[in-house]
């Protein structure tokens, strides 16, 4: 769990420091990028998290509205972030403090509740090996881990357009603990009995509904006006194909 803390904080630090360290990444890269990394989460979404989760043992469909309400929590969090998760930066130059505080709300929480999806291999194991299975695994790991640095760049790109350096590495560290943060509650709960298998199950869901909500909106708006673009197609193929080898090397 400390390996994993260590990747995602400084996953999120560092992609988040590149406005100041290669200002033309935005650019040239930064596109293709979000893309590979949308690819690669609605692909271990689909193969990898979704089947072990409809396998985890809840009765009465309970997983399925689980997966959906986080799908319209998505939607709900993302006005108040304004969708800096996936990508968007050119609408939001010359934020209020009110602005980037709601800004900071919903990435927080976005962020801190995908944590939850890595702190259980270790607690579920023994009680559920679908649990136990999806929350060890690498893909999981690295499909987050992709998610957060195009998600901390944009951020930071919106930070340095309405405040100092200082105080935009500031905001860009603390969106960097939110999934730590998230990690760590959430097995503390568990461990502690406040948080019920139940509640693991919830979280998970959740967790899988936003990421279908991100991933197909970094599809949706990577096209504009359904414009054919081979990069982005090569590069969607793939984040899917290593998406796919992925589920049966791990």
């Amino acid at each position: 769990m400390v390996l994993n803390f260590l990747l995602l904080f400084l996953t999120a630090l560092l992609a988040g420091s590149l406005v100041f360290i290669a200002p033309n990444f935005r650019d040239k890269y930064f596109k293709l990028v979000l893309v590979f990394a949308g690819s690669y989460l609605f692909s271990i979404t689909i193969l990898h998290i979704l089947p072990e989760l409809f396998h985890s043992g809840y009765e009465g469909g309970k997983m399925g509205l689980y997966i959906l309400i986080g799908f319209l929590l998505q939607q709900l969090l993302e006005f108040l972030s304004s969708g800096i998760e996936h990508g968007h930066i050119h609408h939001h130059h010359g934020e209020t403090k009110a602005g980037i505080l709601t800004v900071m709300l919903g990435l927080f929480v976005h962020a801190f509740l995908e944590g939850t999806l890595l702190s259980h291999g270790s607690l579920i194991g023994a009680d559920s090996e679908a649990f136990g299975h999806v929350h060890n695994s690498k893909t999981v790991l690295a499909g987050v881990i992709l998610h957060k640095g195009p998600a901390a760049f944009a951020l930071a790109a919106v930070l340095s357009t309405s405040m100092s350096k200082k105080w935009t590495l500031i905001l860009l560290t603390l969106f960097a603990l939110a999934s730590p943060m998230g990690m760590f509650s959430s097995a503390y709960l568990f461990q502690s009995g406040l948080l019920e298998r139940e509640g693991v199950g919830m979280l998970f869901g959740l967790v899988a509904g936003g990421f279908l909500h991100i991933s197909t909106t970094i599809f949706f708006e990577s096209s504009p006006h359904h414009k054919f673009n081979w990069n982005k197609l090569l590069v969607s193929f793939l984040a899917a194909g290593l998406a796919i080898l992925s589920e049966y090397m791990f």
